[in-house]
């Protein structure tokens, strides 16, 4: 509309205690987002939104609390700051994990419960094409991905992979299984970069 002031561009925090926080980074960039790495609280509170990259999700709960980021996440989480979560991400959104390893806590978000490696070791990893509903087919890459178990009444599935769901949103939060950052398709980032901007 004339005259109105054009969308400020969102300050979108990668999570870099762990994980592949480089791609992410370049990826919102690409996503007209910009972006930067998040590793303290002080940090956390100047973002608007966050991305919670893959790597280990039992390093990354511990690393989280030692560097004093564990409440912090929870709370902006729970208060509704836009989350994005790729593979260890998207266990670190999750209400409750089927397999935690001793100690291991998520942040939580989603209302679903996953389990860890389920699509197999690394040496199993593979890449499929995947239709995500609003986005189209991407190009899924699993690195010892988790799937989504079920999910509960508000959230949506917005993508299946051999009967396995593997792409979910509930309201500001969204997840998956793969990792887009690793294929050049900044399709994904440019979704939740419109979530942070829309207010949902």
């Amino acid at each position: 509309m004339a005259g109105s002031s054009p969308a400020r561009t969102p300050l979108v925090g990668v999570l870099a205690l762990q994980g592949d926080v480089r791609e992410h980074l370049v990826a919102l960039a690409a996503a007209d987002a910009v972006a930067r790495p998040v590793r303290r609280p002080g940090e956390l509170a100047e973002v608007d939104a966050l991305v919670i990259p893959g790597g280990e999700s039992t390093t990354m709960s511990k690393l989280a609390e030692l560097f004093g980021m564990a409440g912090p996440l929870r709370e902006r989480i729970a208060a509704g700051m836009p989350v994005y979560g790729t593979c260890a991400g998207l266990i670190m959104l999750a209400d409750k994990i089927l397999d935690p390893r001793s100690g291991q806590e998520t942040f939580g978000g989603i209302d679903m419960i996953v389990r860890r490696n389920a699509f197999g070791r690394q040496n199993e990893s593979f890449e499929a094409s995947v239709e995500v509903a609003g986005v189209g087919l991407v190009d899924g890459v699993f690195i010892r991905a988790p799937w989504v178990e079920s999910v509960g009444a508000e959230v949506e599935v917005l993508a299946e992979h051999e009967g396995h769901i593997v792409a979910v949103r509930q309201g500001r939060a969204l997840a998956t299984s793969f990792h887009p950052e690793l294929t050049g398709d900044h399709r994904m980032h440019a979704l939740f970069a419109e979530m942070v901007r829309s207010g949902g």
